[in-house]
């Protein structure tokens, strides 16, 4: 996916201070239950909430925007079809029914979905939410100038891949039928069995076709959520939530819309953010953070201060940091010389380098450790803790160098303790014992995203990661090993250029699985078989520590998106 905001273009191709930005083993939140803020635990509705962020919720229209589960402040605004589960964990990682009665009712062969729509749904405004609002909703997003949101409709519906949205093609997508007001059929290309899940993206939200404003329309859109937007200034820097009257808790089980407003201030620098929530002065106190995680300077003192550890929520998103190999630049065609650098490697340091294993877990799959992802645990090329130099240096030999080899590994200069120099230094060090000197090639965060996104410029050896659109085995392994999506002439994460039959086919046999816990299993079959390759070195998933204001009730922190869930925080 992309981000929390998650709501980072791709999380893969962005760091998200998710999330989103944004894994490791499948368990939930740490001291983040409603009790751990002290006194009455009980949540009650009523006061401000305030968000302290460091990036502004930009392009707030339901068509640009690229959430992982609807995303946090949006989906107090934007309800779809389907939503994420509100729950702390594990259970947080379902899909459940928003606007529509279920999660969906494929055909036999899952290439037509059909939903329906409560009773009783209506807009900010008091008029009623129809299915033809959230066909029009999903048209406009293919309209270029609201671009930007996920990918998926545009390859899944059929005869949609040049629709140019409704302002230039009046007669809509064929694909989508509303037979009535609550009824609402997709057709697809081809089986899809996890549409449920995007189903929550934001592209699924109504909109009305008659205050439909364009590219404005993000400065007041017409709220289907708990709450309706009052202000918006310099591009989602300022936003202010205020409640909207016609939205019913009888239709919606999973937003408690507990605050009567709610300020989200953005722009911040996250040592601000951090050293504000740790205060909790004044409004502080009842304020929290979507994007900032805490820094492991900050974490330590946190650590030492058991009244401020009690306001330190935990969560894991799905979410891999790994070495990425280009097998067409020697000498990563050789397999034995990608086996010995995923030997040599030391996870210890790595980790230390990402902050330090509250921050950071290991890992040896490229797949997250949550069951969600259909997670199989293997290490094929065991390297213990610290790196195994001697079957590096053995493998080494057989691929014809007996003297070691030097390499460049390139890496971002960002500072984001995933990418960036820490990490690299951490990898020439261990690979030093190996045999294999590594030169540092250090790029700027956006020559960096450009350059290793792009098949003609693309590096044999270079730090990558990648993130969940939702939590499941598809969208984590489809995009970075199915050959099919290989883009030559544009943004291209199928990193090894991976173009295998028999990987292409699971691909497509699970993707017609309606049965998801069915599904979770082959995917994480596929993510061993594909291992074998060793086109990747899965190096650790990042853990989130965000504090939050000594006023806040009721945390939930789901493995959905790794990070506090606003839509069921309540004030003191």
């Amino acid at each position: 996916m992309r981000q929390p905001s998650l709501t980072a273009r791709r999380v893969a191709a962005v760091s998200v201070s998710l999330v989103l930005a944004a894994g490791a083993a499948a368990c939930g939140p740490e001291d983040n239950d409603a009790k751990s803020s002290g006194g009455d635990s009980t949540p009650h509705k009523g006061g401000t909430l305030t968000v302290l962020n460091s990036n502004p919720q930009q392009d707030f229209d339901p068509a640009r925007l690229y959430t992982s589960g609807g995303g946090n402040v949006p989906s107090l605004v934007f309800r779809t079809l389907t939503t994420r589960n509100r729950e702390n964990g594990a259970a947080g990682a379902k899909v459940v029914p928003d606007l529509a009665t279920d999660t969906g009712r494929p055909n036999k062969d899952a290439t037509v979905w059909t939903y329906t729509l409560k009773k009783g749904l209506k807009y900010e405004d008091g008029t009623a939410i129809t299915s033809a609002d959230i066909k029009y909703g999903i048209e406009r997003s293919f309209a270029p100038e609201l671009s930007g949101g996920a990918p998926y409709l545009r390859d899944w519906l059929v005869g949609a891949a040049d629709y140019q949205g409704p302002y230039k093609d009046k007669k809509g997508l064929s694909a989508i039928e509303t037979p009535d007001d609550r009824t609402i059929v997709f057709h697809l290309n081809k089986p899809e069995g996890e549409f449920p899940y995007l189903a929550t993206q934001t592209q699924f939200t109504p909109v009305p076709k008659a205050k439909d404003t364009g590219t404005k329309y993000e400065e007041h859109p017409v709220s289907s959520g708990p709450y309706k937007v009052v202000t918006n200034e310099n591009d989602g820097e300022t936003i202010v939530l205020e409640r909207n009257t016609y939205w019913s808790a009888s239709t919606d089980a999973e937003r408690k819309a507990y605050p009567d407003r709610i300020d989200v201030k953005s722009g911040l620098d996250s040592s601000v953010i951090n050293q504000r929530l740790s205060a909790s002065q004044g409004a502080d106190a009842a304020a929290v953070t979507t994007d900032t995680n805490l820094g492991p300077a900050e974490l330590a003192k946190v650590t030492g201060d058991k009244e401020l550890a009690a306001r330190v929520g935990t969560g894991h998103f799905g979410y891999t940091n790994y070495i990425a190999f280009n097998p067409t630049v020697k000498p990563f065609d050789n397999v034995k010389v990608r086996q010995a650098i995923s030997y040599a490697i030391d996870r210890s340091s790595v980790v230390n380098a990402a902050g330090g294993s509250a921050l950071a877990e290991s890992a040896t799959t490229f797949l997250p450790n949550q069951k969600s992802f259909g997670y199989e645990p293997y290490d094929l090329f065991p390297a213990g803790a610290t790196g195994n130099a001697a079957k590096a240096k053995e493998l080494l030999k057989e691929a014809g160098y007996p003297n070691g080899l030097t390499v460049t590994l390139t890496h971002s200069n960002a500072k984001d303790f995933e990418t960036s120099p820490e990490i690299a230094t951490a990898i020439q060090d261990a690979l030093k014992k190996a045999g294999i000197t590594v030169e540092l090639q250090g790029l700027e965060d956006n020559d960096y995203s450009d350059t290793i996104h792009s098949v003609k410029t693309e590096p044999g050896f270079f730090l990558a990661h990648w993130g969940a659109d939702w939590p499941s085995g598809g969208p984590f392994l489809a995009p970075i090993f199915d050959g099919r999506q290989i883009v030559k002439d544009g943004a291209n994460f199928n990193t090894g250029l991976l173009n295998d039959k028999s990987v292409n086919d699971e691909i497509d046999a699970i993707n017609k699985l309606t049965d998801l816990d069915a599904a979770a299993k082959r995917w994480g079959a596929l993510d061993k078989k594909i291992g074998e390759q060793a086109l990747t070195v899965p190096l650790f998933h990042p853990v989130y520590k965000r504090l939050y204001g000594k006023d806040i009730k009721n945390v939930v922190i789901s493995d959905w998106t790794g990070v506090l869930d606003i839509s069921q925080v309540a004030v003191k």
